[in-house]
């Protein structure tokens, strides 16, 4: 797992850098805006001409000023702006504003007249963003918010010092107004605002940059971290050569009702493809019965008591796609959440959700893995919110959420988190490919099936939505990011788990 970090965390990390290691802030500055220049070099293979460099007034208009120095000593044609007034500015940042003229670097001051700004900026190939770092923590107005219009407008390739303007370093909330950059040079570690949604939108690519930080110390610091490919590989069940079927689990689908059988047959599929040996799917009869295609079993279950006895045998289950939203469903769920129902792992989803609103008791303390994945509409009515509260704060979101009701938590949308405890993992894979019904079905099946193969709820969990992910951007690839549809999904999901074993 990458370590992502707050911006509470990094101060921690910087003043533990300079008080238990000795390593001077100015030292720590000088290797951020070299780091950035040496970035900027490289983008200029592709987008050659000017450089501007726009800095604030604190730290990251410090490092600002060492990009443009070091720039203008290897020649390349460089302005430095700088949009705060030259009194405010202070300590390291101070220093290296000195340097930097000292050096023979001229800085234009467009702290009162954008206008200015505007000129500078004219014929720039390349515009560094240096004007707020992770202390910003208001919305932006005034003079400053123009600054970051004018640079969103020029049209120029854009690269962040640590993360982009205006973009709240904890949550990825845009700030009234933020720069969107092409590329952002992180310092240190990376920023949970600039790898989750909604900020990961307006960072671009991210790079790292070393500034003397141990990945180590970061690591542990951390609330909260990027899945990586190698830990997707580490948390896949182990395939022996003489497996049967009933070694590979049975996963129980509880849903499907009539008019709704699609939901609880994505889910099943995508049970099968990630692994599991046997599925079957449970819901109420009418309509012909339960209509599933092989391999899926099937069984009718129309109360409680015989949905208890489906249970047995099973190794994990799925309630929620397709379940009926009446009285039926909230007793099925009571059925197989109460103390003397089998105590198989359990993934809720859906119409399950639905049925857990305003009892969270329900699952707090079942004795058994709970998986429960919620969209942010979903999240929102778990939590007595709105949607957009959701959204301006998904950590806090999938925090309140395990909370609430001591299960792993999938909030599902753009860079998925999967929080247990405190500790929250964001998801880089998938796109807009996923957005489409069904697609939320197919990856609780997938959950399902990793846990009926004795993989921990949590691994999973984290798993399965990488792996989903990943399935996700391979059909984007094939059909458009507007083409894929879900039962599209649980094959290129075995595509991606065969990918990852080898």
């Amino acid at each position: 797992m990458i370590p992502l970090v707050t911006a509470s965390e990094m101060r921690t990390l910087d003043a533990a850098a300079i008080d238990e290691l000795g390593l001077p802030g100015a030292v720590m500055m000088e290797a951020a805006g070299r780091a950035v220049a040496a970035a900027v070099v490289r983008a200029r293979a592709e987008h050659p001409g000017p450089v501007a460099v726009v800095s604030g007034a604190g730290n990251n208009g410090g490092d600002g000023f060492v990009v443009a120095r070091v720039l203008l000593a290897a020649g390349v044609p460089t302005r430095a702006i700088v949009v705060a007034p030259p009194s405010t500015i202070g300590g390291d940042a101070l220093l290296h504003l000195t340097v930097l003229e000292r050096s023979g670097g001229t800085v234009i001051d467009a702290s009162r007249d954008v206008a200015v700004l505007e000129q500078a900026l004219a014929g720039a190939a390349i515009v560094v963003d240096a004007v707020f770092g992770t202390g910003l923590a208001r919305p932006v107005t005034g003079h400053l918010a123009a600054v970051i219009a004018a640079i969103n407008h020029r049209g120029a390739h854009v690269i962040a010092v640590d993360l982009p303007s205006g973009i709240e370093a904890d949550t990825g909330a845009t700030l009234g107004v933020a720069v969107r950059a092409h590329r952002t040079i992180t310092l240190g570690a990376p920023k949970i605002g600039i790898v989750g949604a909604p900020g990961f939108a307006s960072a671009g690519a991210v790079e790292v940059a070393d500034i003397g930080i141990p990945v180590a110390r970061a690591r542990a610091l951390a609330s909260a971290g990027q899945v990586e490919e190698r830990d997707a590989r580490g948390w896949l069940p182990l395939v022996g050569r003489l497996d049967h079927k009933g070694q590979r689990g049975h996963v129980l689908v509880v849903g499907g009702s009539p008019g709704r059988r699609g939901a609880g047959r994505l889910a099943a599929l995508g049970a099968l493809r990630a692994g599991a040996g046997l599925c079957t799917l449970a819901g109420p009869g009418g309509d012909g019965e339960l209509d599933a295609a092989d391999p899926i079993m099937t069984r009718v279950v129309d109360d409680a008591a015989a949905l208890v006895k489906a249970i047995a045998g099973m190794d994990a289950m799925v309630i929620g796609p397709g379940m009926p939203s009446d009285e039926q469903g909230r007793a099925w769920l009571e059925a197989i959440l109460a103390d003397d129902a089998p105590p198989i792992p359990v993934v809720v989803d859906a119409t399950g959700l639905w049925h857990l609103v305003g009892r969270p008791g329900l699952i707090a303390e079942p004795g058994r893995d709970v998986v429960i994945t919620p969209h942010p509409g979903e999240a929102a009515r778990l939590l007595e919110t709105t949607v957009d509260a959701v959204e301006r704060d998904r950590l806090g979101a999938a925090r309140a959420l395990v909370a609430q009701t001591g299960a792993v938590v999938v909030l599902k949308g753009a860079r998925t988190l999967i929080c247990a405890g405190d500790y929250v993992a964001i998801n880089p894979t998938g796109g807009p490919a996923l957005a489409t019904a069904g697609s939320g079905d197919v990856l609780a099946g997938v959950i399902a099936s990793l846990l009926a193969q004795e993989v921990p709820a949590l691994d999973a969990a984290r798993l399965a939505v990488w792996i989903h992910g990943r399935a996700g951007d391979a059909l984007g690839d094939q059909w458009g990011e507007r083409g894929a549809i879900a039962s599209d999904l649980p094959d290129a999901i075995a595509h991606a788990l065969r990918d990852l074993a080898r």
